[in-house]
């Protein structure tokens, strides 16, 4: 999923609403984006800032690699699985 804001954008919305100036609500009209996707901005921010619980884009993004590795695994895994109940019915006596 493609981000519909580029980072220095979010970064210049941020800055400004983190001098706290004006109203989160003008400052989010200002701008063109909603009061949520600001609000949501500001959360992320504090999170990967350190201010606020919650897992970081770095961690999300190495989870997810981490994940990806694990099926990798299970499915070559699954398929040496495959082959050796294969190759042992292959070499029942009587056959």
């Amino acid at each position: 999923m493609a981000k519909a804001y580029p980072k220095e954008f979010r970064d210049d919305v941020l800055a400004v609403a983190r001098k706290g100036d004006a109203a989160m609500s003008q400052i989010a009209k200002d701008f063109g984006i909603s009061e949520g996707t600001l609000s949501n901005w500001l959360k992320r921010a504090d999170i990967e800032d350190g201010n606020r619980p919650g897992v970081t884009d770095a961690a999300r993004m190495e989870s997810r690699e981490k994940d990806k590795r694990i099926r990798l695994l299970e499915q070559e895994n699954e398929v040496l699985r495959r082959a050796a109940a294969y190759l042992s019915q292959a070499n029942l006596p009587g056959k």
